[in-house]
């Protein structure tokens, strides 16, 4: 809803802020005011980037990650691991998983998850190109690292339906209790997962 106490010129800007996740009516406002508030060199460099980026940034074209260039920073390291490949859903997802330290392989991005309710089939991912990349790579593991979702492991189960006759090593990401839960206060689903990804004890 409009506020007449505000020009339109802000009105507009937080219109389009608010568009972005995760940012409400209210918030839009304050960013819209915030900006308003700098000096007028912000708000330029803030449109130039936003001008310019669709210019600048595009899909790498190894694992759909984004990229300055052909190839994003990860496809270019010539000291990560290219014998093992961990599938993600989204970027958001591998940034998470880059986060961790834990990973030092490559990555393929999916764009999404299979969903059928949403009209989302396999044509619609990336999936395609990831059986063409095998067909190029040296992988020797791949890391199915889509959520626990209904639509994750409905990606999760085709992706294994796709690679389980090729001579490589299919894993999929653990999942179970989080740290500091209560057992009493989970899900079914949660501590069967658990279960079911149980470790041997002293693992480390």
């Amino acid at each position: 809803m409009a506020d007449v106490s505000l020009p339109a010129g802000i009105e507009r800007l937080a219109r389009l802020l608010g568009r972005l996740p995760g940012v409400g009516e209210r918030s839009a406002q304050r960013l819209g005011l915030f900006v308003l508030s700098q000096p007028p060199e912000y708000a330029h460099s803030l449109g130039e980037v936003l001008r310019t980026l669709h210019e600048e940034v595009s899909f790498c074209s190894q694992c759909h990650h984004f990229a300055e260039g052909p190839r994003c920073r990860i496809c270019s390291d010539p000291h990560r691991d290219a014998s093992q490949l961990c599938v993600v859903e989204a970027v958001p997802d591998l940034l998470a998983i880059e986060r961790s330290g834990e990973f030092r392989g490559l990555y393929h991005v999916l764009g999404g998850a299979l969903s059928p309710l949403r009209g989302i089939g396999p044509k619609d991912l990336t999936i395609k190109h990831l059986l063409q990349r095998l067909d190029a790579l040296a992988v020797e593991e791949i890391i199915v690292a889509t959520s626990v979702s209904v639509e994750g492991e409905a990606t999760a189960n085709y992706l294994h339906g796709q690679l389980r006759q090729r001579s490589v090593r299919l894993t999929r990401i653990a999942s179970g209790v989080p740290q500091g839960s209560d057992l009493e206060y989970l899900d079914q689903a949660t501590v069967g997962r658990a279960l079911r990804a149980r470790l041997p004890l002293g693992f480390a």
